[in-house]
């Protein structure tokens, strides 16, 4: 029996030799903002200074439109299987689940950024419904901190965004796209990326965490990819 698959679009070329990818020939298209997201009213925040230094690419969008930027990778990590989106802003589609774990998990994730003209992973991080972390936030930081370091090396950057409530978000997406019980199972992942990418746009990346690598070479290395022409107002600012 095949793989269940997510949704075609011309973003994604899969390898046909790779079994650990699913994928779909949906013929819907999700449209950025398809239905709107729900349960989520964070409170607006001064940026930090990392995010001044480091500003991911929907802050740049907002503050320059002009601004050329890559794509954004959602990923949505779990225990045995990580759902992907992608999107530069307009809009937001489902990519593909792995199902991948560890060393092989991030070099796919890396291979895919690759191919796919991405500069920025935004990692959803579990969060309870008060903001505060749960026991498998710190593994997710363990998996964002190896990543960042090898994204940096190719001047790619990575985030952490509150997830909080996307999964049943997702299940609430499919459901009104008329996806049955067992594709909604094998597809729910990348949905919950899709969630997660759009929540992220909706806030214009201010409410996000950068994951710096410790090697000072690496920082330099993500400060110089960083466009000069973006300015911040002193009130989005607090150091």
């Amino acid at each position: 029996m095949s793989s269940p698959q997510l949704q075609s679009h011309p973003f994604f070329n899969p390898s046909k030799t790779n079994p650990n990818l699913i994928f779909s020939k949906s013929p819907f298209f999700l449209p950025y903002f398809s239905t709107p997201i729900r349960n989520y009213n964070p409170k607006p925040n001064a940026l930090s200074s990392s995010l001044q230094e480091f500003p991911p690419n929907a802050l740049r969008r907002k503050t320059n439109p002009q601004c050329t930027v890559g794509f954004s990778l959602g990923v949505d990590l779990g225990s045995s299987r990580t759902g992907l989106a992608l999107s530069k802003g307009f809009s937001v589609r489902p990519l593909t689940v792995l199902n991948l774990r560890g060393q092989k998990l991030e070099l796919q994730l890396l291979d895919m950024a690759e191919r796919e003209e991405v500069d920025e992973f935004i990692i959803g991080i579990p969060k309870s419904w008060d903001g505060k972390e749960t026991p498998q936030s710190n593994k997710v930081r363990s998996i964002a901190g190896r990543l960042a370091v090898r994204a940096a090396e190719r001047g790619w950057r990575v985030y952490l965004q509150d997830e909080h409530g996307t999964s049943s978000e997702a299940a609430y997406r499919m459901i009104n796209l008329g996806l049955n019980k067992s594709a909604r199972q094998k597809t729910s992942d990348a949905y919950a990326a899709v969630i997660l990418l759009e929540r992220y746009f909706a806030m214009s990346g201010e409410d996000i965490e950068i994951v710096l690598p410790k090697q000072i070479n690496l920082q330099e290395k993500l400060r110089k990819g960083t466009p000069l022409d973006i300015n911040f107002s002193p009130e989005e600012f607090v150091d």
